[in-house]
Parts: C-alpha cells; sequence; structure tokens
C-alpha cells in the first residue's frame, strides 16, 4: 500500500472527524460523544500536532503530538528522560485495521518527537485495549505505573527516543 504521512489541515477536518466518529463506541475505545471534538482539533492544528496517513488522497489513520498537563504530572515518569513528548489519539478507519498502520503511524509519531527534541516519550493506555497494547508490545515500551483517569484504568508506559 502506496501512502503518505502529512500534517493535517483545515481541509482534513471533515475526514479526521469521520475517522475520530468511526472509533466511538468501539471495544475498549474510551472516546465520547464529547472527544475528541472540533476543539480538539483546533488545539492539535495550532500546535502543528495533528498527522494524517493519506493513500489516494483519502485519510486512513491519524495521530497527535499531545500536551496533557494531567498525563504529564503522574508522577511514575522518569525525571531522566526529559523533555518528554506525548502520542494520543491514534486512530485507523477500522475497515483497515489490522494492516500495520498503527504501528506506521506509532513510529512516525515516535520520529517526529525526536525530531522536535524530546528524550522521551510516554503514553496511558485503557489496560483493556487489546490491540493498542499489542501494537505497543513492538516499540520497547516499559510499564512504568498504573493510573485511573477519565473514568478509566490506563497502563503507563515510557521509552527513551533513540
Amino acid at each position: 500500500m502506496e501512502y503518505e504521512i502529512v500534517m493535517a489541515t483545515e481541509e482534513d477536518r471533515d475526514e479526521v472527524m469521520a475517522l475520530y466518529a468511526a472509533q466511538k463506541g468501539r471495544k475498549f475505545c474510551p472516546w465520547s460523544e464529547d472527544y475528541p471534538s472540533d476543539e480538539t482539533f483546533d488545539f492539535d492544528l495550532s500546535r502543528d500536532a495533528l498527522f494524517v496517513l493519506k493513500t489516494d488522497g483519502s485519510i486512513q489513520a491519524a495521530i497527535s503530538l499531545e500536551e496533557d498537563e494531567a498525563v504529564d504530572a503522574l508522577p511514575c515518569w522518569d525525571e531522566n528522560l526529559k523533555p518528554e513528548g506525548e502520542l494520543a489519539r491514534l486512530a485507523v478507519l477500522p475497515d483497515q485495521q489490522g494492516r500495520g498502520l498503527g504501528k506506521v503511524m506509532m513510529q512516525f509519531g515516535l520520529d517526529e518527537l525526536k525530531r522536535r527534541g524530546y528524550r522521551g516519550i510516554h503514553i496511558i493506555v485503557n489496560k483493556y485495549n487489546e490491540s493498542a497494547l499489542r501494537c505497543y508490545a513492538g516499540f520497547g515500551y516499559r510499564t512504568v505505573g498504573k493510573c485511573q483517569m477519565y473514568d478509566q484504568d490506563f497502563l503507563c508506559y515510557e521509552r527513551e527516543l533513540s
């Protein structure tokens, strides 16, 4: 499959929001009616933090470089890896899942954080989200803690960007 990964633009709003909507209600997806929202999209665009994978001009997947003070404040993160970035809102169209696009987007996100000068990365993952846990397994994350946020149980994953 030939694809390109590009920074999202305002013109991508409808397709990205449809991609997000396609995740809602899926098993282990924590997203709600109100999240992610147009405001989330705007926040990501304002920080040049939303990337989309396109095939033949159509969005198949997305990932965001996140800024979340509540997650950043968790006590489990390694001080030696600062500054740390965070990835969030990794989404793949349901009919494209299982084809490795999540891993492609995760690797792209890791590379982009490194390019932007981060030393480490941390993410929180719903501890019951088997597909996300499988996706992240090959990337060398360490489980460094657990937390409950947004009415869910999460595992806290961290790794150095090398």
